[in-house]
């Protein structure tokens, strides 16, 4: 079981990391400095200078991260039956990494498209969310009987829902080269939806951050007279939120510097998976001692 919560966790970090430097290649345009795939340049390990080095780097850490995947379905095999849950993420998680390299040759073989990186990231995205669930699940698998709070998990899970269509759409858009097609904020040229389709783009974007403000705000209502840990990721999500829109109202302010378009994209990763913790306890949280001495009882699924 150790073995098996480290290795979800490990994975989480390398899932977000790998996921922020691919961002961070985009940033810099270098997405298209190894132009074939699976090698780079012809070889195995190019000549690294340039952006080179950070088209290699990231390739080397999607490959570090494919292997803590299949050590980690490996790992999960073995506690298939004492777990809750475990078998439909196990297969979520080998599912989204063969969908995740097969995208991210698609995505140099089509030139940086930007359909291929809005789905190369929202894959990404999806697979960082498994690993952290796996480890909540890992971490709560010997704690009792479930809270099973379905309301509040629902509207946790829908700010998540939110939050990653919201992040899938700005990648979109930065792909797209429309992060300055609107020039104004909030609005885009004194109107709701701009004139040009970037900028229709761009308030697409900005309405969905709108929606998951909202969100915001609702789920954590819910879950204020839950769980202190779902009401501590809920509140983590709403200031995570504000952080978000300010983000953004700083990068159409000072022309998208890289360094804000990266913070843009990492606080949106770190919105994503605020929720995404906070729906996943709200599910499998046990019960508090007293509500659990009045729970039928079982036999704890750990021990068996």
């Amino acid at each position: 079981m150790q073995l098996f919560r480290s290795l979800t966790l490990a994975g989480a970090a390398s899932a977000f990391l790998v996921a922020i430097l691919g961002s961070w290649v985009r940033v810099n345009n270098a997405g298209l400095t190894c132009p074939d795939w699976p090698l780079c340049k012809g070889a195995i390990v190019p000549a690294l200078q340039g952006g080179v080095v950070l088209e290699w780097s990231h390739r080397a850490g999607a490959y570090a991260v494919s292997l803590m995947v299949v050590a980690t379905l490996l790992a999960g095999w073995r506690l298939r039956s004492r777990i809750r849950g475990l078998l439909p993420a196990l297969a979520a998680l080998g599912a989204l990494l063969v969908a995740q390299v097969l995208l991210g040759g698609a995505t140099v073989l089509l030139g940086n498209s930007p359909l291929s990186v809005t789905l190369h990231w929202g894959t990404g995205m999806a697979l960082f969310a498994t690993f952290v669930v796996l480890a909540i699940q890992t971490m709560l698998a010997a704690s009792g009987p479930p809270r099973l709070d379905a309301s509040t998990a629902w509207l946790l899970g829908l700010a998540a829902a939110i939050a990653f269509v919201t992040m899938c759409i700005g990648s979109y858009v930065g792909s797209s080269y429309a992060g300055l097609a609107c020039p104004a904020f909030p609005q885009c040229d004194a109107t709701l939806l701009g004139h040009t389709d970037a900028q229709r783009l761009q308030m697409l974007h900005r309405i969905a951050a709108a929606l998951l403000v909202l969100a915001a705000i609702v789920s954590a209502s819910a879950a204020w007279l839950g769980s202190p840990r779902v009401r501590r990721f809920a509140l983590l999500g709403v200031a995570l939120v504000g952080v978000q829109v300010l983000l953004g109202a700083a990068n159409v302010a000072w022309a998208l510097p890289p360094l804000l378009r990266e913070a843009h994209a990492a606080n949106a990763a770190l919105v994503f998976i605020a929720y995404v913790v906070a729906a996943t306890l709200a599910l499998f949280e046990p019960l508090p001692f007293p509500e659990r001495a009045r729970a039928p009882r079982s036999e704890p699924m750990a021990a068996r």
